[in-house]
């Protein structure tokens, strides 16, 4: 034992660490006690125990600590005051990646499927199981021996936002896993949403208040389980309902998706109890067009089916594309269309300089959201769609997401109804449009440099998640920055000022609010002139609470790596994967920048058309500017030197890697094979020429078996590693079937 004991274990004189184990005992239970009594009070505003029965609790804990002073530690109840409220989201990493489903949207898209996974496994692949496709926000929770330790967004699928104090708010999901066997380390993903109900009498008493309503459920749920004070949070009806696991460790492990999810509800999670398992694709058929049908019967949002292969061994087997799981789809539900009004067809001009028409109609509530504007796309698509201003028009929600307009309802023209006509001049800036080459079929603004529209847009591309993710710099911030208000020019004239901003420069700067959906002046209805704001400094005239974030932002900003810096440039084409693959293979602004057409398309992902465009934007002298003005001011514009290849040993051969390696994650197992030349593959098949396998390696060491693969231990892979794949032939197990 390596506790020290005074006694046996077990026995009543036991000590741990010198403390004992009654008291150990006692002061845990205490600690929750306090803890979730604190949450109850201050965060859910619901108490449940009396003053008195909180403070005999804490007096208890101060007498425990005060005679064993080791358990005094800063986790203790007795060194926090009050209880957590609010907390900027940390960005958190997923415990396994959180993927996205492929959709099918048609029969002949599910027979296609079908057929896929009856050739991967070589067989039929069912049963399945077939649930609800919730309209909410996908949320994973890691309860560690039991606890709920921490919920996450998906955020990219590897790293989300850490929104733990708003999880323990919501109804249903518990703080504490019950039963006897219980995992030492689960993580469950979810659905987070709230009952079409509670959304609609939360809207009519927004409304009673002259407040404005949500948009739509999923909105709600997402804006919700980001509030920075949970309180806001815990007054919301959210609920959540689980659907999955990531990581299961310490208990029994079910071996289906069916018996996970009765494993889940035994556990006290919330499970839906609408799924079905299903021999085959006749009856899954049949699930799918019942819910066409009855859609709006569930208490909350759905927007489709998702199917998944009930058994877990099969699941691993058919594994994952670089996105989507091959072993389960989303089947899609037909959008929904409303008639609404087209008040008018107006053009907004994008960072680009892309001039977009846009139409603004009667307000109107299509599957579940409110929608006053659809784009148009351009002035052919207007035409293409026949509709007028004036008209009745069919709208639809195409993908529950994105508003558009079918086509115009003809026969309720009454002769007053308008063409639209695609203006020849930028509504922001008045150059002329223009077509950037011979065949777009956009108009864009040429004047790049000086549009307001496209500065603005630009601006707050930048503060992009995907871009150099500052916090600080939304659509107001941006609009403020760079947009020109009577008596006052704007203190970005280019985002090369971006950087050198000062708080000095903010504080006096007024701004004309505009809406960013379309980037136009907002009215104030008392006036019926643009309506204008201060953001940057208070009533007092001191630096608000926005400028003291931008700045602090701003400075946090320079180290972005290069692929964000890449993406902040708003080059044409180059989004996060291009840029990606750049940095990766450039390393360095300056390679990139000097680079050659050829040079560029060497790099893996990068075709000539995209080549050619990068090209052509760093021969802009005013774009040149913008980086050595940000050079200047101390952003990063290079990436560490890439790792030397060592001795590429392993060249020509194929390795999986499964289960768990002392020392190496499966990620760092990878990346030392891969540094010796090796091939590291998903899954196990005659090609592979070993399987490095730690505890716990599950189906793909069965597979290994079936087909005589050598297999490596973790002493197999250090020797694979440190002499080669010659000696490790002679360490490796070749199993027998």
């Amino acid at each position: 034992m390596s506790e020290r004991s005074t006694a046996s274990a077990g026995g009543p004189d036991a000590e741990v660490g010198g403390v004992p184990v009654a008291a150990l005992k006692r002061h845990a239970e205490l600690s929750e006690l306090v803890e979730e009594a604190r949450w109850r009070y201050y965060v859910l505003d619901q108490p449940t125990v009396s003053d008195a029965q909180f403070d005999e609790w804490f007096k208890e804990l101060l007498a425990l600590e005060e005679a064993h002073p080791a358990l005094q530690t800063p986790d203790s109840p007795t060194q926090q005051v009050g209880a957590p409220v609010s907390g900027d989201f940390a960005k958190v990493s997923h415990l396994a990646r959180m993927e996205s489903l492929d959709n099918a949207f048609h029969a002949e898209d599910m027979a296609g499927w079908y057929a896929r996974t009856e050739r991967l496994a070589e067989g039929d692949p069912g049963p399945y199981l077939c649930e609800l496709k919730i309209d909410g926000l996908a949320i994973a929770l890691i309860y560690r021996d039991g606890k709920l330790e921490r919920g996450a967004t998906r955020g990219d699928g590897r790293t989300g936002d850490d929104v733990t104090p708003n999880v323990r708010t919501i109804r249903g999901v518990p703080h504490r896993l019950k039963g006897d066997d219980v995992p030492s380390l689960v993580e469950v993903r979810g659905e987070v949403y709230i009952e079409v109900e509670d959304f609609r009498r939360l809207n009519e008493q927004l409304v009673e208040q002259g407040l404005p309503p949500f948009a739509n459920p999923r909105n709600f749920a997402a804006g919700t389980l980001r509030q920075k004070d949970p309180r806001i949070t815990a007054q919301r009806p959210l609920r959540m309902l689980v659907h999955g696991v990531g990581v299961w460790e310490g208990a029994t492990e079910p071996r289906t998706q069916s018996q996970v999810y009765e494993r889940l509800r035994e556990l006290g999670l919330p499970v839906s109890d609408l799924y079905k398992v299903l021999p085959g694709p006749t009856e899954i058929n049949e699930y799918i067009q019942h819910y066409g049908i009855h859609r709006h019967d569930p208490a909350y949002e759905i927007d489709g089916v998702v199917v998944k292969i009930d058994d877990f061994r099969t699941q691993r087997e058919l594994g994952s594309t670089s996105r989507a799981p091959r072993w389960a789809i989303a089947y899609k539900y037909p959008p929904e269309e409303v008639n609404t009004k087209l008040l008018d067809v107006q053009v907004g001009i994008g960072r680009t300089g892309r001039a977009t028409p846009f139409a603004v109609m009667e307000p109107v509530v299509v599957s579940g959201s409110t929608v006053q504007r659809a784009t148009l796309h351009n002035a052919a698509i207007v035409k293409k769609k026949g509709v007028l201003i004036g008209d009745t028009v069919v709208l639809r929600k195409a993908g529950d997401v994105i508003p558009e307009i079918v086509g115009p309802v003809t026969a309720l023209r009454d002769g007053s109804e308008q063409e639209f006509v695609m203006p020849t001049h930028c509504p922001e800036c008045g150059t002329e449009l223009a077509y950037e080459r011979e065949g777009d079929a956009d108009l864009r603004c040429p004047n790049a440099r000086g549009c307001p529209a496209q500065i603005r847009e630009r601006v707050y591309h930048i503060a992009g998640r995907t871009a150099l993710d500052i916090d600080g710099l939304g659509y107001v911030a941006a609009t403020a920055l760079t947009q020109p208000v009577p008596s006052q020019q704007p203190v970005l004239r280019t985002e090369a000022d971006l950087f050198d901003l000062t708080l000095e420069q903010l504080i006096p700067i007024r701004s004309v609010v505009r809406d960013q959906d379309n980037g136009l002046p907002k009215i104030d209805p008392k006036t019926g002139e643009e309506k204008v704001v201060t953001f940057f400094s208070n009533v007092s005239g001191e630096p608000s609470q926005n400028a003291l974030q931008l700045i602090e932002e701003l400075e946090k900003a320079k180290q972005a790596p290069l692929a964000q810096v890449l993406v902040a440039l708003s080059i044409r084409h180059v989004g996060l994967p291009t840029a990606r693959d750049l940095a990766k293979e450039m390393r360095s602004i300056e390679t990139v920048m000097n680079a050659s057409e050829e040079e560029l398309v060497a790099v893996e992902g990068i075709g000539p058309r995209v080549a050619a465009t990068i090209k052509e934007w760093f021969e802009v002298d005013w774009h040149r500017e913008i980086i050595e003005r940000w050079r200047a001011a101390g952003v990063r514009m290079e990436d560490e030197p890439a790792p030397e290849k060592g001795p590429q040993t392993l060249e020509g051969l194929t390795f999986v890697v499964t289960g768990t390696l002392e020392g190496y994650t499966r990620d760092s197992a990878s990346d030392a094979l891969a540094a010796r030349g090796g091939k590291v593959a998903s899954s196990v098949s005659k090609k592979t020429s070993f399987l490095v396998a730690g505890e716990n390696a599950g189906s793909k060491y069965d597979k290994a078996v079936s087909l005589g693969v050598p297999v490596l231990d973790g002493a197999g892979f250090e020797v694979l590693l440190n002499e080669g794949p010659e000696a490790a032939a002679q360490a490796a197990v070749t199993p027998e079937a």
